[in-house]
């Protein structure tokens, strides 16, 4: 697996999705590997965002707690938290945000039977949509 995540492609799809999160919204990195299927992981998605390239907006993927995962890598400490607050994203006095309001869901094609219990897609908007 360590070799797949030096290949720039597997890389490039992860920053692809991270790209397309807006302002204000954020992403989980489990929800990133959910979305990009077998061979990626919340750890590996985390690892490609470590050297992710200028322009990729990497403040915006948290943990699933909607917690910063940053503290120990990027100085200073509240760097990431900062970045989110300036879009009007909103952290709890445990530097927590509420992913049931900031989570970006992108829309995707239709979904597989499996994916409409997504932990990260809402049956109601996977109902709504024409197949």
């Amino acid at each position: 697996m360590p070799a797949q995540r030096e290949n720039p492609k597997y890389r490039e799809r992860v920053y692809s999705i991270v790209r397309r999160i807006p302002a204000g919204r954020v992403m989980t990195y489990g929800q990133i590997a959910e979305l990009l299927g077998e061979g990626y992981t919340p750890r590996t998605v985390g690892f490609c965002m470590h050297s992710s390239p200028d322009g990729t907006p990497w403040h915006r993927v948290l943990n699933a707690q909607g917690k910063c995962s940053t503290g120990r890598i990027v100085l200073p400490h509240d760097k990431q938290q900062r970045m989110l607050e300036q879009e009007g994203v909103v952290f709890d006095k445990s530097a927590r945000c509420d992913l049931q309001t900031f989570l970006h869901i992108p829309k995707t094609r239709s979904p597989k039977k499996s994916e409409e219990a997504s932990l990260y897609k809402s049956k109601s908007s996977a109902r709504g949509r024409k197949r």
